[in-house]
């Protein structure tokens, strides 16, 4: 790939959008940084999509748009034009642009303020949104276990679920099953035990595939924060210092782990 306009447009939406997953891309090779700018800034506009407006039906069609997007490069045509979705188009398969239906189809529910059903509603959403982006980026790159990569997103949406809740309530929508400390350390919990099971699976994840993991740099350390000190969570106070967020990410970096 060629750092064109449209990838440069990509680097930019991820930068202002999304400056932690921009920071784990800038850390990695170049042609694998511009094939995950490209990626997240796919999942920039998806997330965006269902606030794109007060009015539901219109920001159905934001959502349905990438849709259609989807479905015309999983059938292996050329996507319309558009500044991500043509890049996108060069980047992903077919066969992961599947996914982008499952993504959309969760997206649904930021469109409107309706609570979750039950915890493991939300459990499923997190995995349909940021476990699937997780593969998607894992598996444009390199070869990985599906699971594996699957839980460690599953794990990084819960960290980046919890980062979110202040703005979420501020927005009117009800985030959480059971709001209380302990309903924040139980989800807390599922994440956390995600982590360790992409720890612990037996399949693979090869050098490529692991650039896009470092996405999640900072998931354990926000998942212990929430766990030990849930009070931090609506206080919006997760996280690592400026330093400590370098030298971790610094570490994956250098070690592929994660």
């Amino acid at each position: 790939m060629q750092f064109d306009d449209d990838i440069r447009a990509c680097a930019e939406l991820v930068q202002r959008a999304d400056p932690d997953r921009f920071q784990a891309a800038m850390a990695t090779p170049l042609q694998v940084r511009l094939k995950l700018f490209v990626l997240y800034a796919f999942n920039a506009e998806m997330s965006r999509a269902p606030w794109a407006s007060q009015e539901s039906m219109i920001a159905e069609m934001r959502v349905q748009w990438w849709r259609d997007v989807g479905a015309e490069i999983a059938e292996g045509k050329t996507p319309r034009r558009h500044y991500v979705a043509t890049p996108l188009g060069q980047v992903l398969s077919p066969k992961l642009a599947h996914e982008i239906d499952t993504i959309a189809e969760a997206r649904r529910w930021d469109i409107y303020r309706d609570p979750f059903d039950d915890l493991d509603a939300l459990v499923k959403y997190l995995a349909d949104t940021a476990g699937n982006v997780m593969w998607m980026s894992a598996a444009t790159l390199g070869q990985a276990d599906e699971e594996r990569v699957h839980a460690f997103g599953l794990a990084h949406g819960v960290a980046s679920w919890l980062r979110a809740l202040p703005e979420l309530e501020r927005q009117n929508r009800v985030p959480m099953v059971d709001g209380t400390l302990e309903g924040v350390q139980a989800l807390a919990q599922i994440g956390l035990d995600a982590l360790q099971n992409s720890r612990g699976a037996s399949g693979v994840v090869d050098k490529e595939a692991r650039h896009a993991l470092l996405a999640g740099w900072q998931s354990g350390a926000i998942l212990r924060q929430a766990l030990t000190q849930p009070e931090r969570v609506a206080q919006g106070a997760l996280g690592m210092s400026e330093f400590r967020k370098r030298l971790r990410l610094m570490w994956c970096s250098t070690t592929g782990r994660w």
